[in-house]
């Protein structure tokens, strides 16, 4: 989803991955950011709440009637059907990384 919005593009790599990881690790109640995530990352969980929260966001409010093409994709189940996956509300997810 980040691919096609150019805000995005201002953000490492890296770090996007990372939030990507964080936002997926807790939308499936996986746990949240452990020692070693943050060891290999180089990113400690705080410094990664305020692009998941973007991320969330822009899973939450998305444009449905253009640039359909990565969500087509990764809504078939070779992709597991990724991109049908409710997003987190934003309070709750609020809540958990205030914990985390």
């Amino acid at each position: 989803m980040t691919l096609q919005e150019y805000d995005y593009a201002r953000e490492s790599p890296s770090k996007l991955a990372a939030s990507c990881l964080l936002l997926a690790l807790t939308m499936k109640n996986l746990g949240g950011w452990t020692p070693t995530l943050e060891y290999y990352s180089g990113y400690c969980s705080q410094d990664l709440h305020p692009l998941v929260k973007r991320l969330n966001f822009l899973l939450t409010y998305q444009p449905r009637d253009k640039l359909k093409a990565v969500r087509t994709k990764y809504s078939h189940r070779v992709f597991f059907e990724v991109a049908k996956v409710t997003p987190m509300d934003m309070l709750k997810l609020e809540e958990i990384l205030k914990n985390c």
